[in-house]
């Protein structure tokens, strides 16, 4: 999957790299889509963010160096001055973006490559990836911001061989 999307980044405009460090986001830390577009430039120092989710929940998650890179990448590239207190993620115009347009990007991505890739199913990717290398449940509920453990098989509760496969 990174290699996919390190793939995206190499189209040369910043757009592409934006994109590429948006769905490395949202696949290497297991945040949903609003998550990710809230974020700040401030907010992804170092090798954690916090993260507002559901319900206003604040939740710390570590920020693994492949997502750090594909971040400085994009910013290294954006012809706009980004704020520290500004969003993180801007569309053409240098406002925040929003989710739809991204949504969009992923479903034609996914044609391209004969998978459907939805914001979700990289977070899905995130939960069970981290199952099977052997991630406690209880520690990928934390990571993902569930209040239910419930919630949390069940986005570990797929068919493990065919999604390695797709991947």
């Amino acid at each position: 999957m990174l290699a996919l999307l390190d793939d995206i980044g190499k189209g040369g405009t910043w757009i592409a790299k934006r994109d590429a460090a948006l769905f490395t986001l949202l696949y290497g830390c297991g945040l949903r889509i609003d998550e990710a577009l809230q974020l700040n430039v401030r907010d992804i120092d170092g090798d954690s963010l916090i993260v507002n989710g559901k319900g206003r929940k604040e939740r710390m998650v570590p920020v693994l160096p492949a997502v750090t890179e594909a971040v400085q990448t994009y910013l290294d590239a954006c012809p706009h001055k980004l704020k520290p207190n500004g969003p993180l993620f801007i569309g053409k115009r240098g406002r925040r973006m929003g989710a739809r347009g991204i949504q969009e990007t992923l479903a034609k991505l996914g044609t391209e490559h004969g998978i459907e890739i939805t914001p979700h199913s990289l977070r899905h990717s995130f939960a069970t990836h981290l199952l099977g290398v052997g991630v406690d449940l209880r520690a990928i509920q934390e990571l993902m911001g569930h209040a239910s453990r419930s919630t949390t098989q069940r986005y570990t509760n797929v068919d493990e061989v065919g999604l390695w496969a797709s991947l």
